[in-house]
């Protein structure tokens, strides 16, 4: 991903440490649900728990939408959305960092309990596209990155 938008959207996900996530359920329909997403050498990655909805989504359909949360009116802090495909993650390595990162993160004494369990759900996102926007005011800036186009920056109002 570019740079310029990577820095951006890194900095919004690690804010929280929350956004939501778009996925696609049996029927079609989408399904929106919260998560916690971390950078994990370089990967972002996310835990779900176990026997949840959005992760048997994403076993069947592995598209997906990340959005970071808008939490004021004035959306002035801009909000990031990256479009791409979950990849299970199933090797122990990568799996013990996003549990070191979410007990760092949540300030616990060790591991989670479920950081052992196999069943638990872990995904590395791969990310085909991405876009921030962000209000001040009546004006809006609008950037969108894919990787044949590049980085594109368009200022409105």
């Amino acid at each position: 991903m570019c740079p310029e938008l990577a820095d951006i959207g890194q900095r919004r996900l690690e804010e929280r440490y929350l956004c939501l996530i778009g996925t696609l359920r049996r029927d079609g329909w989408p399904r929106i649900s919260p998560v916690e997403p971390f950078l994990v050498d370089g990967d972002l990655m996310m835990g779900m728990m176990k026997g949840s909805r959005k992760a048997a989504d994403l076993l069947r359909d592995p598209r997906l939408v990340v959005h970071s949360i808008v939490t004021s009116w004035d959306a002035d802090e801009g909000d990031v959305k990256l479009y791409g495909t979950a990849q299970p993650v199933t090797e122990p390595e990568p799996r013990n960092a996003l549990f070191q990162a979410i007990t760092q993160a949540h300030g616990w004494s060790g591991p989670p309990s479920f950081a052992e369990d196999p069943a638990y759900p872990v995904y590395r996102m791969d990310i085909d596209r991405a876009a921030y926007v962000r209000f001040d005011g009546s004006s809006w800036q609008d950037w969108t990155w894919d990787p044949r186009r590049g980085l594109s920056k368009r200022s409105h109002g």
